[in-house]
Order: C-alpha cells, then structure tokens, then sequence
C-alpha cells in the first residue's frame, strides 16, 4: 500500500510512465516494479491504475506497444516510448519541477 493518498498518484502516473520508458521498452508488470523500487515502495501502483494508463498513453500516441515474451517466458505486451512521449515527458517533468517548487516556498514561509 501507498504511504501517499491515492490522489498524489494521479496527476503524476503518466510522467512517472514515461519516466520508466527512457530505459527501453518494458511490459506493464515491470514498470510497476521500477516505479515501486525507484520510490522504495513510496508507490505502489495497482493494476487498475496502471493498464487503464498504459491503454490511454497509447491511444494517445506517447506509447507504442508490441507483444512479446518476458523474462519468465510469458506473452507480455511491451511498451516504448514515442517521440510524442518523451515530448510529453519533458514537458511534464518541467512542470511538476514548477508546481514543486512553488508548493515547497508556501510550505517553508513563514506564518
């Protein structure tokens, strides 16, 4: 379970989707795990987060999608990352950048 309430997740799955993609093309199982391990279990993603994502990342033309076989040998549908998708990327970590930042200054002013 999340240490975080489900609505911190939503507005950033697609970035962190995204995210986990610049290291090649993976099937949906494994991004959960690195999005999991990258944030020492901070989020865990369920699968009725996670597909519904991938499906509509896709639609959109950020993702491509291919079947193949995974490291256990199963049929597994393999994900990479568009030219759209790492425009959104950019653009999405540009602005959690400044959606944080302006977050972290109300949080430290001085009442």
């Amino acid at each position: 379970m999340s240490r975080y309430p489900a609505d911190f997740l939503h507005g950033t799955l697609d970035t962190l989707i995204l995210k986990t993609l610049t290291g090649g093309p993976m099937h949906g199982y494994a991004i959960g795990r690195w999005i999991e391990e990258a944030t020492n279990c901070g989020l865990e993603l369920e699968e009725g987060s996670l597909y519904p994502a991938l499906y509509r990342m896709e639609k959109r033309g950020w993702l491509d999608a291919e079947w193949g076989t995974s490291e256990l040998g199963r049929r597994a549908k393999f994900y990479r990352l568009t030219r759209t998708g790492r425009q959104q990327l950019a653009s999405h970590t540009a602005a959690w950048a400044a959606f944080s930042a302006a977050v972290n200054r109300a949080l430290i002013k001085a009442v």
